[in-house]
């Protein structure tokens, strides 16, 4: 029996959330995203589980490199693109098709002899992080099309605020991509996990317009259950949550009224009670932040933090008539308690909490 906090992985969960993003797009192409250990799923399994993906999207070439060393032979688009010449022919000889979002990059492929294949040139449409902006995309494109190295030139965006279905920035970027991409003939991918959930009938006039046959999709968070939609639950959109995040109890102790219990002695007990101290601490991915009154899950209940979260230990107020005792699982977050909620209380967002779970416990996957 272990008692370090651990991470338990549902591929059953991913394969149903695949699924679901896929009917809410029939006939586009799904390029699964698998960035950051597939948001801390384990981007190998993931990636032998999602089998009906047509690519998958990387950050970086390790990324590329594992999965290659596991036998997937899928197509591999790394979404940042790359940093230097070298990793530009790392790239090819790892058969990864590239992102173009800066003059750089197309300066290395222009003097690149081998051929670089499958190319997605970014457009900045608002987001203003990475990519060419709309005004001098013909010209780019133009450019990249003459470029010997290239054998196909795709085009794709992201979105800055999909994740609020109130924001009308949505629709001005999903214009403003439409405006480049009305002359253009190749592929083209816009939708993330936020867009496909939260502005499906936005996208649709996409399709309509450029033919749903050339259209990608970029489900990411979505796949592991998780939504990326503000104020609500993978649940509530019909996902299930992939991950579930356990620990156990390792010991069980009574404390008096005033009693500080801690680092710091941040809480003390205004009544008499029962603590309990989890194997679990920011070493594994839950983090300081997390502050006192955050649920735990222990034997069908809910039991609140209590003190600040140590590196490896977190204490929990079990109340006066407990009868939990060591050895019992405590559950962080999963079905039963949504990530989306613990985020909440930490101020954060579910995807820290999910890819930042460092798994010093090795993952289990449950098929």
């Amino acid at each position: 029996m272990t008692f370090g906090a651990r991470a338990r992985i549902r591929l059953s969960a991913v394969k149903h959330n695949f699924q679901l993003i896929k009917d809410k797009s029939p006939g586009t192409r799904v390029m699964a995203v698998v960035k950051g250990n597939a948001y801390g799923h384990g981007i190998v399994p993931v990636a032998r589980t999602l089998k009906d993906a047509d690519c998958f999207a990387i950050a970086r070439l390790s990324e590329a490199k594992a999965l290659r060393d596991a036998g997937i032979d899928k197509p591999l688009t790394l979404l940042g693109g790359v940093l230097s010449r070298d990793d530009l022919s790392r790239a090819i000889a790892l058969g990864v098709e590239v992102c173009v979002h800066n003059e750089e990059q197309i300066r290395w492929l222009e003097d690149c002899r081998g051929s670089a294949g499958t190319v997605w040139l970014k457009i900045d449409t608002g987001m203003n992080r990475l990519g060419f902006r709309a005004e001098v995309a013909t010209d780019v494109i133009t450019r990249l099309r003459r470029c010997v190295a290239v054998t196909d030139l795709r085009l794709m965006t992201h979105f800055a605020n999909a994740d609020d279905p109130g924001d009308d920035t949505t629709q001005r970027q999903i214009d403003k991509f439409l405006q480049v991409a009305a002359d253009f003939d190749g592929d083209i991918s816009i939708a993330n996990s936020a867009a496909l959930l939260g502005f499906a009938s936005a996208l649709s006039q996409f399709s309509d317009a450029s033919g749903v046959d050339r259209l990608w999709i970029r489900p990411g968070i979505a796949l592991y259950g998780v939504s990326p939609l503000h104020g609500r639950t993978g649940a509530e959109l019909g996902l299930q949550a992939a991950m579930q995040f356990e620990s156990r109890l390792v010991a069980v102790k009574p404390v008096r009224s005033g009693d500080c219990v801690g680092y710091g002695g941040a809480w003390h007990a205004t009544h008499d009670s029962v603590i309990g101290v989890v194997s679990v601490g920011y070493g594994d991915g839950y983090t300081r932040y997390i502050p006192a009154g955050t649920p735990l899950l222990i034997n069908g209940r809910m039991v609140p933090v209590v003190g600040r979260i140590s590196m490896d230990l977190t204490t929990v107020d079990l109340g006066e008539c407990a009868s939990d005792r060591s050895g019992d699982r405590v559950i962080l977050w999963g079905t039963d308690l949504p990530v989306e909620s613990i985020a909440e209380h930490a101020g954060t967002v579910a995807y820290q909490l999910v890819t930042g779970v460092t798994h010093r416990e090795a993952p289990v996957f449950d098929q």
